[in-house]
This record gives structure tokens, sequence and C-alpha cells, in this order.
């Protein structure tokens, strides 16, 4: 079955994500979006609706920038549908060369993001791209490693929002886009 329109395509993807009571800790549902994955129509439908956005809002777009590590399965699709490049915002240690980053805050914890030095220039308008927006603790990361390398950030897309967490807040005037919402 060709799904061609948007709610279409939002149905799907929603079918795709599979929920896990009390994982990885109890209270927890974790969406797991490997099904989404495993499904090319699904996950075609996941980049046809970014590019949609994309191309309506954010113009002149230069870079897709993929956080460690799902914005990795994401953003090298979109970044070549937008016919721009891709760069990495990586856990700290895991770049080689000469790296900025950014300590920041996580629901269980903290960590660094990193990126190599090189990857964005001052000026570069780019979009950010995960699979999940829960307290933006990362995405937050990410716009101050933009920021950092004076990039202009035009957004962050996201397959799934938690909106009760309220994670699009944490990352401040940034636009967040989210294609499916719990």
């Amino acid at each position: 079955m060709a799904v061609s329109t948007r709610k279409e395509k939002l149905e799907l993807i929603a079918q795709r994500i599979r929920p896990f009571v009390d994982f990885p800790s109890k209270g927890v549902v974790f969406r797991d979006i490997c099904p989404l994955l495993k499904d090319p129509e699904a996950l075609s439908a996941v980049i046809d609706l970014f590019e949609e956005h994309v191309r309506a809002t954010c113009p002149g777009v230069e870079l897709v920038v993929g956080l460690d590590a799902r914005g990795f399965l994401f953003g090298p699709l979109l970044a070549q549908r937008l016919g721009v490049g891709f760069a990495l915002v990586r856990k700290k240690g895991k770049l080689p060369g000469p790296t900025v980053s950014v300590a920041h805050t996580l629901e269980y914890g903290k960590a660094e993001a990193e990126i190599q030095e090189d990857a964005v220039h001052a000026g570069q308008k780019v979009i950010l791209i995960d699979d999940l927006l829960a307290t933006g603790g990362t995405l937050h990361a990410a716009c101050e490693l933009m920021k950092k390398q004076r990039a202009e950030v035009l957004g962050c897309l996201v397959v799934i929002e938690l909106t009760d967490l309220k994670g699009a807040d944490r990352i401040g005037p940034v636009p967040a886009f989210s294609l499916v919402q719990y």
C-alpha cells in the first residue's frame, strides 16, 4: 500500500513506533524506532515529511547536523535529499582531530557533546536532527555547539517528541519540529 498524503505518512510512522513499558527502568515507556527503520515505506515517509518541512521553513539551509547516534540514521538521508552536507555531533572522545565540546545534563546524568572544529563554519545555516526530543538536554547542547561555531540554527527536527517533558522549551528560541508526539 503506497502512502501519499501527509496524514497517511504520519499514521504509518506512528504505527511503526513500538512502545516498551518499564524500559530501561520502571515507569519509563521507551519508544523504539527499529520497526520504523525496518520498513522502507515508513522510513521514506519520515524523510519525505522532514524534507517538506525544511524546504518550507528553512530556506537556505546549508548543512544537516545529526546527533549521536540516531540522528546519524535520518540526517544523511535528509541531507542527500536537500543536496547539502552532513556533520556529526558525537559523545566526547569519539571524533578524531581538533574538536569543540560542550557539557550538558541528561535525564540520567551529565555528558559532553562535541563536533569537529572544521565541521561547521561561522555563518553557516544548519538544521539539527535526532530521533527523540525528551528533556531537550542533547539538542540544547548541540545548539550550544553551533553557537560556539557561530553557525545559525534554523531548526531542530525529531521523529518523536515527549511533550510532557517540555524539551522544546529548553532549546529556547530555536523551533522544534516533531512528527509524532506523546
